[in-house]
């Protein structure tokens, strides 16, 4: 099916984007800076999976930004959904095929370290996979990438480092964190908070690391920036919401437009 996804995707478009991005939970605007857009729905795609969780529009955009080719994955599927670790990650590893070299990834995340504040956007330096799944697991295809790939560096030092020279900049702050990855959809218990923060996390979300993980599989670069939408449990007043992120997602869509419109030329070389 992977391979059906890649020619169905070059009988459409001829652009062949060496830089991708993967847009979260209501963080889907970016698509729209696009110039010369194509928009291909998922269900138009041969065993591309489609979300069903409101923030995600569920298609891949092709366009320039300027003279750079990008593709966007506006929106994603999560394992919450009922999806296996390999059909999350099934974007991403079409992207590859298609020749991408360097995805960004964003996601909404809940803030665990209390130096982030509600709208925050934070680099990922590293994660922890809680999801109990992985993308690698089942009969492995060799056009993919090692059977056991290296991940001490997921999220290379040479991007991050572009990344905050980027965001210094233009003025936006943005510190470096430890994202935990875990199943959904509740959200955690304050118990499962204190357990989190005592095992090195600084956020916490329920997609993003199955995609890594196939990237990194498949010898992409990789950066993930998370937007802190809530405080996690235990830590703020009141009630989680998956509004509340939707709202938050809303209200940092100019910063991270900008941010990501002043990065992505910065990626390709």
């Amino acid at each position: 099916m992977l391979e059906a996804a890649v020619q169905h995707l070059q009988s459409r478009a001829a652009r062949r984007p060496a830089v991708a991005v993967v847009l979260g939970s209501g963080l889907g605007g970016f698509a729209g800076e696009l110039d010369g857009r194509i928009e291909i729905p998922y269900a138009e795609i041969p065993g591309w999976p489609c979300p069903a969780v409101a923030g995600h529009a569920g298609q891949l955009v092709l366009g320039r930004l300027g003279n750079l080719d990008v593709a966007i994955l506006a929106g994603r599927v999560h394992l919450y959904e009922g999806w296996t670790a390999a059909q999350a990650a099934f974007g991403v590893r079409v992207l590859g095929k298609l020749g991408v070299r360097t995805v960004v990834f964003t996601n909404a995340a809940g803030g665990i370290n209390t130096d982030y504040a509600r709208g925050s956007l934070v680099l990922i330096r590293d994660h922890i996979n809680l999801q109990g799944a992985n993308p690698l697991a089942g009969a492995h295809d060799e056009s993919l990438g090692p059977r056991f790939p290296d991940m001490s560096e997921a999220y290379p030092e040479r991007l991050r480092g572009i990344a905050r020279e980027v965001a210094a900049g233009l003025g936006i702050r943005l510190p470096e964190g430890v994202y935990a990855a875990v199943l959904g959809p509740s959200f955690e218990t304050p118990a499962e908070i204190r357990f989190l923060r005592t095992i090195g996390a600084d956020l916490v979300g329920m997609s993003t690391v199955p995609e890594v993980i196939a990237a990194n599989q498949m010898g992409l670069q990789v950066l993930a920036i998370s937007c802190v939408t809530n405080m996690a449990a235990g830590l703020q007043s009141g009630k989680l919401s998956h509004q509340e992120v939707l709202e938050t997602g809303e209200a940092v869509r100019g910063a991270l437009i900008r941010y990501l419109k002043a990065l992505l030329p910065r990626l390709e070389s």
